[in-house]
């Protein structure tokens, strides 16, 4: 996921791309949708799974929130939910619902992978612990790993040419 330009609060600019503001935008950003993408799989599944759903979707509002915190903190003014967002692919049941938890985590992965690259000392602590959780739910509701989560250019590249775990990869 790629953030638009963020406005801080001094009234410059941090649209770079590379900045610590703008890594942490696009984390908040992708939190704000996983919290609505959980939404929709809490109301698919029941069962365990729903307790699981529900623990993720617990978990990444907290994130939202301390990320909120992040940007405020930096200068900027956190950006604001969507009032819906476009799932990925129709989730009609159950097993879709699944798919989707895992899609939701594979790409906060990489988000928080970008963060990782971009942020200081601390915050790349924080966004290492966040990539890593996400790749274990991941995994969690997948059912199995990938070799490098959140850097899907690697792990296209440590499959076989033509597997289907490279392809996986892509978004």
């Amino acid at each position: 996921m790629r953030a638009a330009a963020v406005h801080r609060k001094d009234g410059q600019r941090d649209d770079d791309g590379h900045g610590e503001l703008t890594a942490v935008q696009a984390a908040l950003a992708a939190e704000h949708a996983a919290v609505y993408g959980y939404g929709v799989v809490g109301g698919r599944i029941t069962g365990d799974r729903r307790k699981e759903a529900q623990e993720a979707y617990d978990g990444h509002r907290a994130r939202r929130d301390a990320l909120r915190r992040v940007v405020r903190d930096l200068g900027g003014t956190p950006q604001a939910a969507a009032a819906a967002y476009e799932l990925p692919f129709p989730v009609p049941d159950a097993a879709a619902a699944v798919r989707l938890a895992a899609e939701l985590e594979d790409r906060l992965a990489a988000v928080y992978a970008d963060l990782v690259r971009a942020g200081g000392a601390a915050r790349r602590r924080e966004a290492a612990a966040a990539l890593r959780e996400a790749a274990v739910r991941a995994v969690r509701w997948r059912g199995s790993g990938v070799a490098f989560p959140g850097l899907a250019e690697r792990a296209a590249a440590a499959a076989p040419s033509g597997s289907a775990s490279a392809a996986a990869g892509a978004l």
